[in-house]
C-alpha cells in the first residue's frame, strides 16, 4: 500500500484553495496529489511532474476522475521555470517536492534501487538517463568511489568499500544488486556489520544519489523559487536525509534574509510515532515548508 508521507501537515502548511495553481514535482503514485486536487477545486490546476513513466502512467489513473484539472509532464523538477514556461504558466500558489526515492521503486526489484531485492545495477529513475549504477561501480576510480560514498552516503567505511569493489570488479564486472552487497558485506568488518542499518544501506543510498544527480537537482530549483512562486505562494518540501534537509534549510534562510520567503516551521516537522508505525519509511522524513512575501520595492 502507497501511502503519502506526513500527508495532513502537507495539506496543513499548503494550504490548497480553489482556484489555485499547485505543483507536485515529484508525483510518484499521486497520493499527495489526490489529496490536494479536491481542494484546488473548481478553477484549479496541478501540474505533476516525474522522471519515471512508469510512475506516470500510473498515477495518471488514479488522477483520472480530475483528468481536465490535471497536466502530467514528464521530467526533473530541477527544470521546473522551464516546464512551467512550455505551459504558459509564469508563477505558481503551491509547490510539494517529496524528495528521493519512492517506495513504488524500491519494492521493483528490475530497477535496481534495493539491496534487498536481485535486480540489476541500475537506479535510474529515469531510465531514458544514460548513466547507472553498474557504470559507476565498474568504470569510476577507487577514489572517486570512496568521495561518494562518504558524502552522499555519510559512510564512515567509504575507503575500504570503495577498494573492495575496485578489487571485486578486477575479477569480473559488478552487474547485479546481489554482487554489490556481498562485495560491502565483505568490506565492512564483523562487528560494525552487526550494528546499526543494513550494511550495503549507505552504499546503496550514495550511488543512487550520484547515479540521478539528485542534491544537484534539489540546489536548482531551490534557486527557483523566488521566480515561480506567486506572492502568497507556499513550497513544502520532505526529504529523508540530513544532506537534503540542509540545502533545504539553507536555502529557506538565504531566502528569508533577502525578504524573498518567510519560514513557516521554523523547526523541520517530523511524522508522528502512529505514522511510522503504520509507514516505517516516514521514521527518516523531515518536512520544511515557507510562504513567498512580496519583496519591498517588487512587484507582484
Amino acid at each position: 500500500m502507497h501511502h503519502p508521507v506526513m500527508a495532513q501537515e502537507v495539506i496543513k502548511y499548503l494550504d490548497p484553495q480553489p482556484g489555485e495553481v499547485f505543483v507536485d514535482g515529484t508525483l510518484g503514485l499521486g497520493g499527495h496529489s489526490l489529496l490536494l486536487l479536491p481542494r484546488l477545486l473548481p478553477g484549479g490546476h496541478l501540474i505533476g511532474i516525474d522522471q519515471d513513466q512508469q510512475a506516470l502512467s500510473l498515477a495518471q489513473q488514479r488522477l483520472s476522475p480530475w483528468s481536465s484539472s490535471v497536466t502530467l509532464v514528464h521530467g526533473n523538477f530541477r527544470y521546473l521555470k522551464k516546464i512551467l514556461e512550455n505551459l504558459g504558466i509564469k508563477r505558481v500558489n503551491g509547490l510539494l517536492l517529496d524528495v528521493g526515492i519512492s517506495s513504488y521503486q524500491l519494492e521493483r526489484g528490475d530497477r535496481g534501487f534495493s539491496y534487498q531485492r536481485e535486480g540489476p545495477l541500475d537506479m535510474r529513475m529515469d531510465p531514458t538517463q544514460p548513466l547507472t549504477a553498474a557504470e559507476i561501480v565498474n568504470t569510476w576510480s577507487e577514489e572517486e568511489l570512496a568521495r561518494v560514498i562518504r558524502e552522499y552516503g555519510e559512510e564512515r567505511w567509504a575507503r575500504r568499500i570503495a577498494r573492495f569493489i575496485v578489487k571485486a570488479r578486477e575479477r569480473s564486472p559488478l552487474l547485479t544488486t546481489g554482487q554489490l552487497v556481498e562485495v560491502i558485506k565483505a568490506a565492512i568488518p564483523a562487528a560494525a556489520r552487526r550494528r546499526g542499518p543494513h550494511p550495503a544501506k549507505r552504499t546503496f543510498q550514495a550511488l543512487r544519489i550520484a547515479v540521478n544527480d539528485e542534491l544537484g537537482a534539489l540546489e536548482e530549483v531551490l534557486e527557483q523559487l523566488p521566480e515561480i512562486l506567486e506572492p502568497g505562494g507556499r513550497v513544502a518540501i520532505i526529504s529523508f536525509h540530513s544532506l537534503e534537509d540542509r540545502l533545504v534549510k539553507r536555502a529557506f534562510l538565504r531566502w528569508r534574509r533577502e525578504g524573498i520567503l518567510e519560514i513557516l516551521t521554523p523547526k523541520p516537522v517530523i511524522p508522528t510515532e502512529e505514522e511510522i508505525a503504520q509507514n516505517p519509511r516516514a521514521r527518516s522524513a523531515k518536512l520544511r515548508t515557507a510562504r513567498r512575501v512580496l519583496k519591498e520595492g517588487e512587484e507582484e
